[in-house]
Parts: C-alpha cells; structure tokens; sequence
C-alpha cells in the first residue's frame, strides 16, 4: 500500500524480462532510446519551451485554449480554503469518472458545442456534471460532492450527465456508479478526514493542513488517499482485513519469502497515484507545500503501457495477443502494467539525458505529462484506426 513498494515489485518484474524469463513479453532496451526520441518530439510539440507542468487531472479541463476550471473559479465567490475544498471535490470525482469509457462513446460540450471523446470527453463530462451539483446534497450549494449527494448517484444519472444512449454506450458506466455510491460511505467511515458532521471529499483538505502543517511529501499524500479511499475499490484481493485496491499477482513478483502472504503481489494503485498527482495542485496554491513529488510512480495505464508496445521496447511472445481481450487480472496485463511502471523510470533518466536535463528539472510527472502519455496516444493514433491501445482490456471501470 505505498508507492515503494509499487516500484518495486514492479522492478521485480522488469528484471525477470531482462534474464528473458517473462511468459507473456520479450524485452527490448535497444528500442529505448528511439523511444525517447519520440517522447521527447512529442514534449516539444505540445510544449516548446519544455517548460511542462505535472501530470494531473486539471491539464484535461483546458479545451480549446480555455481553461475550464480557471473560467468556473472566477465566478465563485469564495475564499481560498473554500475553493481548495471545491477543487478536491472536482479532482476527486473526475478522476474515478475517468476510466476507459470505450472507442465508441463521445460527449457533445455544451459550452463550445465540440464532440469529445476519450479523457477529455470525460473530463468535461465530469466538469459539467460537477457545475450542476450531480454530487452534492444541496441544491444550493452545488459545487461540492458530500456523502449523500455521492451516495445518491445511479447508473441512470450518471448516465444521463454523460449523454449516454444506446447509440452511444460508455463502457462501465454501472461500475462508476457503484464506484461513486462506495465513495459516499467511505466518506461517512472516515470522519478524521472528511468530517463527522457533514463529510465532504473537500474536508480532505482541512485534514492535511491540521496534520501536515510543514508540508507534506506526495507518498505521505498517497498514503491518506489509500488508506480514505480504499474501501470504494472492489475486493479483488484482501490481506489482514484490508481491501488491497488495484493490487494483482504475478508469479515473478517476488520476493518470495517463505510465510510472507504477500508473495507473488505487485500493486499499481493506477487511479488512486493519478488522484494523488491530481490533489497536488489544490494543496500546494493553498498554501500547503507537497514535496518529493517523484516519490510517485509512473502510472500503469494503457497509453504508457501503449507506448512501449507500438515502440517496439516490448514485443508478445504470442504474436496473436493483441486479437484478444484480457482482463484486467489476466497474467498479461499485469505483467505488461509492472514493465510499463519500471520502463517509465528507466525512459525517464532516458529523456533527462538527451535534454540535459536533472530530475530536479523535469519531474516524472512532468515526462508523463508532456511525453510518455501523450506519445502513447499519438502512436496509437498513427498505428490504429480509432487509436485504441494495442490490447484490448475489458473495463469495470475502477481500473483504468
């Protein structure tokens, strides 16, 4: 349940593929360098100076030139500890919102009038479905997502908030709803954090001020967000009573200790890090300094994990995988998401050495912004009619 132990098992795994003892992928670290090459290509292009901020849910919310949450803020009117809470609500909802909606599912802005898709029709989605108050349990103070409002929250409206249609499916939409009515209870099962009398996702805030008041560094951040939020995770693998979230096995995981039960475990806490680097901002302009950013790993996702497939860094050793579909336990995708964990430190330094460049610089989360993601996508793009992921991976909608 920590970000160091993400990396690694992760690097566990990484090593298995280097001694060429992988069952479902063969390694490729000639490739690595090109693979740079194309990351770095891409960071210039969506910025030239390189000057690129972290990898976070807000980047999604600018559409057009325009800023979205920027554009709601200066409407509110609200002091600076309230507007954090109002971003922590947004943040938090939009990124477990965020999971794999499908190739086929597109969102129709009512702002600017573009049909959207993938992350950024999600994010818009979940913007609009926050500014209309889906989340929250009074009508007069729509911009907050409470214990009720969440627990409220049905595939029905979800869906109708996501324009979803039987012409235009969205994959996991019941999981989300569920997703969300579980958030509501862990919010009333955690009062130190969210509050005993009227618990809120934003209290969040007010928790980290009153226990971190010199700051606080991101795995600590990580390890609150685990710890408050893992009981909306569906209960795939469970230790000591404790619901482990997206934590998978994988024989080469290690560390293989006799009597040690959690042998043959490899965590990725994909969505759980995304909200962490999400949160980071909303905290750090509110005065609270969130450090050691890069104690967080890269995030085990399908346009990272992507990249290094249609790179060529990563090849099946059954060429007839990428026809198939795999869940998201399946052998394959787990070891596919623990290489794409480790390759992303290793493409890191990678990135930094071509550039220049010191990791004080240009932060992980940073590369992940600017780079790995983004040339996942653009790959996928050039590779693929529709740009979906070299896998095919059926989503419950708490994954990915």
């Amino acid at each position: 349940m920590t970000a160091k132990a993400v990396r690694e098992r992760s690097g566990r795994i990484l090593a298995a593929g280097e001694a060429g003892e992988l069952a479902h992928f063969t390694l490729h670290p000639d490739r690595l360098g090109q693979t740079a090459d194309f990351v770095i290509d891409t960071m210039r292009r969506n910025y030239p100076d390189l000057a690129i901020p972290p990898h976070a849910r807000w980047r999604h919310f600018q559409l057009a030139g325009t800023d979205r949450w920027r554009l709601l803020a200066k409407a509110l009117d609200a002091g600076p500890d309230e507007i954090a809470r109002i971003r922590i609500d947004l943040a938090v909802t939009s990124v477990l919102l965020d999971a794999g909606a499908g190739a086929a599912w597109r969102y129709r802005d009512p702002v600017s009038g573009a049909l959207l898709a993938r992350s950024e029709g999600l994010a818009i989605a979940s913007l609009e479905a926050f500014r209309a108050g889906l989340f929250s349990s009074r009508p007069a103070e729509p911009l907050r997502a409470d214990c009720d409002g969440l627990a409220g929250s049905s595939a029905a409206t979800l869906g109708a908030a996501f324009q979803v249609r039987p012409d235009n499916p969205m994959a996991g939409l019941g999981g989300r709803a569920a997703l969300l009515n579980r958030l509501g209870k862990a919010l009333a099962a955690s009062p130190e954090v969210f509050g005993a009398d009227d618990p809120r996702i934003g209290h969040l805030f007010d928790a980290v001020r009153r226990d971190y008041p010199g700051g606080i560094a991101a795995a600590d951040l990580l390890a609150i967000v685990l710890a408050a939020f893992g009981s909306i995770w569906p209960a795939r693998t469970v230790l000591g009573g404790i619901n482990l979230g997206d934590t998978w096995r994988h024989p080469r995981a290690g560390p293989g200790t006799a009597g040690d039960p959690t042998s043959g475990l490899v965590p990725f806490h994909k969505l759980s890090q995304w909200l962490t680097y999400s949160l980071i901002e909303p905290l750090s302009e509110a005065g609270i300094a969130v450090t050691d950013i890069d104690g967080l790993t890269g995030l085990a996702e399908y346009r990272n994990g992507g990249l290094f497939i249609d790179c060529g860094v990563l090849r099946f050793r059954d060429p007839s995988a990428h026809e198939r579909r795999f869940a998201p336990g399946d052998e394959l995708i787990v070891e596919w998401r623990a290489l794409t964990v480790a390759l992303l430190d290793r493409l890191a330094v990678c990135v930094r050495e071509r550039l220049g460049r010191s990791a004080a610089d240009l932060s992980l989360a940073s590369i992940l912004e600017g780079g790995t993601w983004a040339a996942g996508r653009r790959i996928a793009g050039e590779r693929r009619s529709g740009g979906g992921p070299p896998i095919a991976i059926e989503s419950d909608g708490s994954v990915f």
